[in-house]
């Protein structure tokens, strides 16, 4: 008995003393035990070096967000046709409109200066303010507007500038983990994280062009504009519009793929405007109704319904019932897809265009033209 006693106290006393020596020259290595008041709480080691923790989006988010800005617009009060005869005024009071001011986002991809953002954002605006992560404020000046597929070029005067880096929208797949950038409700800055939900997404109706990122990151009225980018924080898209029927995040956002984003930055920049390709014809969803109308045995691809007289495609021999398969070699399967093939292809250059028709198939070579800007609605 006295042995085992012998062996215990020795064993007591050399844990004891490393207890000592850990404490005394490696103090991190043990719980730190502070106490609060009369609550005794055990708090965790500082991580070494300040390591990420695992699973963390911080990299992600310091690359990218300095080059987020938040976007003020102001809309001057309108002066109605009769505010100045004092007989309304007697009568109707003053009937002068408000002040309008606006909030959204915007990405700041060049060094020189250059901004994207949302169409509707700046449209209409005649003062824009642009605030950077780092406070400093300017305004901006709009270089260009492509209202076809809601996006705007603005340039601010500043040097610095942080820029982001743009990554490759092309390449994305379900399931994949974004961050959304902006500053919803205008409370500041703010990131969220999700995944991308679907790719693809068109007849909703927002614009021209419909091609969206969908992503269940939280994207809020404020968030027009600004960035939607991936685990390294590279720009993957422009955070454009979002489901809801309570004016907040439902978890149903979509965003202008960056590669959208990128040509008509550079159309705008380089030409001042985007310029897309146009054939002059009236397409529609491929039925079984239309099919049997038209007498053509196709069960893939878009039914051309009418065909503007000596426009490109009737130039090329397109022919109402001509049912679209193919541009330039890419498949067709609805009139989204038409639109963007054709709207991608270059002016004047003939391109092949495979249809199906009453007498079989066809090859047509077309020249598309410049496809017409859209009118600009009058002022109310």
């Amino acid at each position: 008995m006295k042995r085992f006693w012998l062996l215990f106290s020795q064993s007591v006393t050399v844990l004891l003393a490393a207890y000592f020596v850990v404490g005394t020259l490696k103090p991190a290595w043990l719980p730190q035990r502070v106490s609060s008041g009369s609550v005794a709480v055990i708090e965790a080691p500082p991580a070494a070096g300040g390591a990420v923790p695992a699973g963390s989006f911080r990299q992600a988010a310091q690359k990218s967000s300095s080059a987020v800005v938040s976007i003020n617009t102001s809309k001057n009060a309108r002066q109605g046709p009769h505010d100045n005869d004092p007989w309304f005024r007697f009568f109707f009071g003053d009937q002068q409109d408000q002040p309008q001011v606006g909030l959204g986002s915007g990405v700041i991809v060049s060094a020189d200066g250059y901004i994207l953002t949302n169409n509707h954002v700046v449209e209409g605006a005649d003062e824009i303010e642009v605030i950077l992560n780092d406070s400093r404020r300017t305004n901006a000046k709009i270089i260009g507007t492509d209202p076809d597929s809601d996006l705007a070029v603005l340039k601010i005067q500043l040097d610095r500038l942080p820029v982001i880096v743009l990554g490759n929208s092309n390449t994305l797949q379900v399931g994949d983990q974004v961050l959304a950038i902006g500053n919803p409700f205008g409370v500041g800055q703010t990131v969220t994280s999700g995944i991308v939900s679907a790719l693809g997404r068109n007849h909703l109706g927002i614009n021209t062009f419909e091609n969206f990122i969908q992503t269940d990151a939280a994207i809020n009225p404020g968030n027009s504009g600004g960035a939607l980018v991936d685990t390294n924080g590279n720009l993957l898209g422009i955070n454009t519009a979002i489901y809801s029927r309570s004016g907040g995040s439902m978890g149903i956002g979509f965003a202008i793929p960056v590669s959208t984003a990128k040509m008509v930055l550079e159309g705008i920049v380089k030409d001042g405007q985007v310029t897309r390709g146009w054939i002059g014809v009236e397409p529609a969803e491929l039925t079984p109704e239309l099919a049997q109308t038209f007498g053509v045995a196709a069960t893939q691809g878009v039914i051309i319904t009418g065909v503007l007289q000596n426009g490109p495609a009737a130039k090329g021999g397109m022919k109402p019932g001509d049912v679209v398969t193919r541009v330039a070699g890419q498949e067709v399967h609805n009139v989204a897809e038409l639109l963007t093939s054709v709207a991608a292809l270059k002016p004047a250059a003939a391109v092949a265009f495979e249809v199906q028709r009453q007498q079989g198939a066809a090859t047509l070579q077309i020249a598309p033209g410049v496809r017409p800007r859209p009118r600009q609605q009058p002022a109310q």
